[in-house]
C-alpha cells in the first residue's frame, strides 16, 4: 500500500484517487499496551484464560475497519447517511486514538461529526471562566453547530471579539440558552453582538434566554435586545441598571418582561452542562492545556523576546491567571436582577398595542387605526421603544454592518 494506486467506488463506479498519503499503522513492540490513551494497532487481542496462559484472538473485521479509518479520517469527505451507532462507535475511537487533540486534523473531524449527527455530538457547552480552553480552541469550538446552550460566562470577550460574528450566524439557529455575563460587554459591544439581527433578520431567532450580567451595560443598551423575538428570560445582575418603577415599566414596554422576586432557578450555574459525544472531547483539551511543561527559567534578554515574540509565553500567562471571582454569594443573591415572560404568549402583544392606544389620541378611525398608531408612535415614542428597522439605520449602524 506504500506506492500503489487507490481506487474508489462511489454510486457505481469506478474512480482513481490521487493525492492521498495512508497513515502507516504503527508496530508494536509488546502485547502490553504503555500508553493507555493510545489504542492497539496490531490485529489481534491478547487476553488470559482461567489458567493464566496467554492467548489471542483476531479482531473482528469491523474493528479493523474502523481504525483504519480513524487513522485516516482527515480524508474522510462525508459521514451523512452512516447510522448513529456507527457515528458513535468512529467518535470514541477517534477520541481515544486523541484524533481531537491533532490541531491539523481536528477542526475537519469534528466537522464532519457535526454535519451528519448535529445535536448528539455536542448540545450543550460550558466554558465559564474557562477563557484560555475557548481562545485555544476557537476553531474546534465554531463546529458545533447545533448548540442550545452556551455558557461564556468569565470568558474576556469584551466588545470586538470574533465570537459575536459565530453566535449571530445562521449556524447557531438552535441556540435557546447563552450566558455572556461578565465579559466586560459595555452598550457598543450589546450593539455590535445584535447588529447582524437587527439589520439583516437573522440569527438567534430561537433564543429565549440571555445572561448579560455583571457587564457594563446601561438601560439605552435594552433597546438593542428588541430583536430577539422569543426572548422569555433576561438576567441583567450586576450591571449599571438600578431597580426601579422605571427600570421595571421599561422592561415591560419593550421586551415584555416583568421582575420576578424570586431568582430564577434558570439562571443557576449547577443547570448548564457540556453534554453530548464530545463532552470527553472538551476534558482532554483542557487537561492538555493544564499538562502543558513548564517553561524553563531564561535570561532577561530571553524574556523580553518571548514576551514580544512568544506564543508560549502568552499560553502559559493565560492559563496561570485566575479566573474572575466577584462579590459574595450573599451580595449576589441581594442583587440579583431577574426579569421573565409570562406563560401567555399575547402579554407583550397586548402591552404594546394598549401603549400605542394611549398615544394615538387623534386616531378614532378603526380602518386608519394601524397607520395613525404608527404615526403617533414616531412623533411620540421614546427613543429606547423605537424598533430597528432597515429604513431608519444611522451612520454607526451602517458602519458596523460593514464590518461584518
Amino acid at each position: 500500500m506504500d506506492n500503489s494506486t487507490i481506487y474508489v467506488r462511489e454510486r457505481g463506479s469506478l474512480r482513481r484517487v490521487s493525492d492521498i498519503v495512508l497513515a502507516q499503522p504503527k508496530p508494536a513492540l509488546s502485547c502490553r499496551r504503555t500508553n493507555p490513551f493510545v489504542p492497539r494497532k496490531e490485529h489481534f487481542i491478547f487476553t488470559y484464560n482461567e489458567e493464566g496462559s496467554l492467548r489471542y484472538t483476531t479482531k473482528s473485521l469491523f474493528d479493523i475497519t474502523l481504525l483504519f479509518v480513524v487513522d485516516n479520517i482527515h480524508h474522510v469527505d462525508s459521514l451523512i447517511g452512516f447510522p448513529e451507532q456507527i457515528g458513535d462507535k468512529l467518535f470514541v475511537a477517534a477520541e481515544e486514538n486523541r484524533v481531537f487533540l491533532n490541531p491539523e486534523i481536528s477542526s475537519k473531524a469534528l466537522q464532519l461529526f457535526s454535519d451528519a449527527y448535529g445535536g448528539m455530538v455536542l448540545e450543550s457547552l460550558c466554558l465559564r471562566n474557562r477563557f484560555p480552553l475557548l481562545h485555544e480552541r476557537m476553531d474546534e469550538i465554531k463546529t458545533f453547530h447545533s448548540l442550545k446552550s452556551l455558557d461564556l460566562f468569565g470568558c474576556k470577550l469584551g466588545d470586538n471579539h470574533e465570537l459575536f460574528q459565530h453566535l449571530t450566524s445562521t449556524s447557531l439557529a438552535s441556540l435557546i440558552q447563552l450566558f455572556i455575563g461578565s465579559n466586560s460587554l459595555s452598550d457598543a459591544g450589546l450593539q455590535r453582538l445584535t447588529a447582524p439581527i437587527r439589520m439583516m433578520h437573522k440569527g438567534l431567532d430561537s433564543l429565549q434566554l440571555l445572561d448579560i450580567s455583571y457587564n457594563n451595560i446601561s438601560e439605552r443598551a435594552l433597546g438593542y435586545l428588541t430583536c430577539l423575538p422569543k426572548l422569555a428570560n433576561l438576567d441583567v445582575s450586576g450591571t449599571s441598571l438600578k431597580l426601579g418603577t422605571e427600570l421595571k415599566a421599561t422592561m415591560s414596554n419593550l421586551l415584555g418582561l416583568i421582575y420576578s422576586e424570586k431568582p430564577l432557578d434558570t439562571f443557576e450555574h449547577s443547570r448548564c452542562k457540556t453534554e453530548g459525544w464530545a463532552e470527553q472531547v472538551v476534558n482532554q483539551w483542557e487537561m492538555n492545556s493544564s499538562q502543558m511543561p513548564k517553561q524553563k527559567k531564561v535570561e532577561e534578554s530571553r524574556i523580553s523576546a518571548l514576551r514580544f515574540f512568544g506564543r508560549q509565553k502568552f499560553v502559559r500567562t493565560v492559563l496561570n491567571a485566575r479566573p474572575l471571582t466577584h462579590k459574595s454569594t450573599e451580595e449576589d443573591k441581594s442583587e440579583r436582577l431577574h426579569f421573565y415572560r409570562l406563560a401567555n404568549s399575547d402579554v407583550r402583544e397586548k402591552q404594546v398595542s394598549s401603549r400605542a392606544n394611549d398615544l394615538e389620541t387623534p386616531c378614532h378611525d378603526p380602518r386608519k387605526r394601524r397607520l395613525q398608531s404608527e404615526t403617533c408612535d414616531t412623533s411620540h415614542e421614546s427613543p429606547l421603544g423605537k424598533r430597528s428597522s432597515s429604513l431608519t439605520l444611522t451612520a454607526e449602524d451602517i458602519d458596523l454592518l460593514n464590518s461584518y
